[in-house]
């Protein structure tokens, strides 16, 4: 038994948001959100915290940290 589609689309939506499925799968998955609500609720948590991590990840550590980190990576290719 199947439903609307539902399971599919929310088992394959962060593949989707990254665009890393193929693009038959990309358009029933389009389809499908396009007509059903609740997915698209989804689709729109998924994609804000998405955008949200994406934001953290590109903040810098502090100078000092990141002079402290290098200089180790470096003591340590040093030694092998």
């Amino acid at each position: 038994m199947s439903d609307c589609g539902c399971d599919k689309a929310r088992r394959d939506l962060e593949e989707y948001l990254r665009n890393e499925v193929c693009k038959t799968e990309a358009k029933d998955i389009r389809e499908h959100l396009e007509n059903c609500p609740g997915c698209q609720d989804e689709a729109h948590v998924a994609r804000t915290l998405t955008e949200v991590v994406a934001r953290a990840c590109k903040e810098t550590a502090p100078e000092e940290l990141r002079d402290q980190v290098l200089s180790r990576l470096r003591a340590i290719q040093s030694t092998h």
